[in-house]
């Protein structure tokens, strides 16, 4: 997976807003298995201040003693899910998005081992599932979500996996990966057919 992922972000170019506002660096843990890779998403605990309860890639803000946004995806990620920042094989930066509280997230493509055995953090995650690459590529998007941001109107799919749904800020993070690595096409300037 990691060879795949490498050849296909090699001519990938990170859109980098510049903007000033606090930064936050997350993980999209993709395991290595060849034949059919996962990709790993965090339930936030129904406890914390924002986004609870709902699906996102394990990160978080950048603390003042990170040496970078990847830095803060990688120290955050073994935090959240207990998956050490050695045994992350990091790919590629994605596109940066801002989130609704205001956040300038940076995204971190990392291959991950498919044995790992996630440890959530009772404090911050209640759970961790990984949902198959295949589940994505045709695009069963259960609900087409409207999100305006910086004078555009975007079009984010969300995605339903078993009792999650994957929309927001993650879904966007997720179309920006699938479009990079697999050219899944999936336009968030454009409604998608049939309404």
């Amino acid at each position: 997976m990691r060879d795949l992922l490498t050849r296909k972000m090699a001519g990938y170019a990170p859109r980098q807003l510049a903007l000033d506002y606090p930064e936050a660096g997350i993980l999209v843990p993709v395991t290595d298995d060849e034949r059919d890779p996962e990709m790993i998403f965090t339930l936030r605990s129904a406890n914390l201040s924002t986004h609870r309860g709902q699906v996102a890639y394990p990160g978080g803000k950048r603390d003042p003693e990170d040496s970078s946004l990847m830095a803060t995806a990688l120290r955050e990620t073994h935090e959240e899910i207990g998956l050490p920042p050695d045994q992350v094989q990091i790919i590629s930066p994605l596109s940066q998005v801002m989130s609704r509280y205001g956040i300038l997230v940076t995204p971190y493509v990392g291959v991950v081992p498919r044995d790992h055995q996630a440890r959530p953090n009772p404090d911050e995650i209640e759970s961790v599932f990984r949902v198959p690459m295949s589940f994505f590529m045709d695009d069963q998007r259960e609900r087409t979500d409207t999100i305006s941001f910086l004078n555009h109107t975007l079009y984010v799919p969300c995605y339903r996996w078993e009792r999650y749904q994957i929309w927001g800020l993650s879904a966007i993070v997720l179309v920006d990966f699938l479009n990079a690595v697999y050219d899944a096409k999936i336009d968030l300037f454009e409604p998608p057919l049939g309404g």
